[in-house]
């Protein structure tokens, strides 16, 4: 399974403000520095809970088989299509009754193709995320986000910046997801 994201989450207008206070920065010059660590941040409270904090638009590739296969970002919206790659040629749109989806109550998005047609693989689009902008994302996220793209940004010269401090870890400890193995 391979991932992409379509439309990333917007991360320039509430989530910069934010940052740029906490980090006392009042000039535009190191914006797009600043947003290129809120994503950063993003990714990695995404690893640790295990839960996309932000809506995005997403696609993933997958075999395409009958058996149902669950999606790897959680918690999904919703499964807008599934497109068919055939081995050559460009893709091509399932048509709605040549595969089934499901949502779990888990967040998980599940799929199977019933008609793969010349397909191989499949592109399974859809829109994934624990809340769909930045006002609307849990506090404790929220401010660890803000926190990680903060020490992200202080420490950017040092081997330290790899992993996200306690402080942050305990603000995101509540929405980890665990699995047992």
């Amino acid at each position: 399974m391979k991932r992409a994201i379509i439309t990333p989450a917007e991360l320039g207008g509430a989530a910069l403000s934010e940052l740029k206070e906490w980090l006392a920065i009042s000039t535009p010059h190191e914006d797009n520095v600043l947003i290129a660590m809120l994503g950063a941040a993003l990714d990695m409270c995404e690893s640790f809970t295990g839960t996309m904090p932000l809506s995005a638009v997403c696609e993933e590739v997958w075999t395409a088989t009958s058996e149902w296969q669950t999606l790897g970002a959680r918690p999904v919206q919703a499964i807008t299509g599934i497109s068919g790659i055939p081995a050559e040629g460009p893709q091509f749109a399932l048509p709605p009754d040549a595969y089934e989806v499901d949502l779990d109550a888990d967040g998980s998005g599940r799929f199977r193709v019933l008609r793969q047609g010349s397909a191989g693989r499949v592109a399974v689009h859809f829109i994934a995320g624990l809340a769909p902008g930045w006002g609307s994302l849990p506090d404790g996220l929220r401010h660890g986000i803000i926190r990680f793209a903060g020490f992200q940004y202080r420490d950017r010269d040092t081997a330290n910046a790899a992993a996200p401090p306690a402080a942050v870890t305990a603000l995101w400890k509540p929405w980890r997801r665990m699995q047992i193995a």
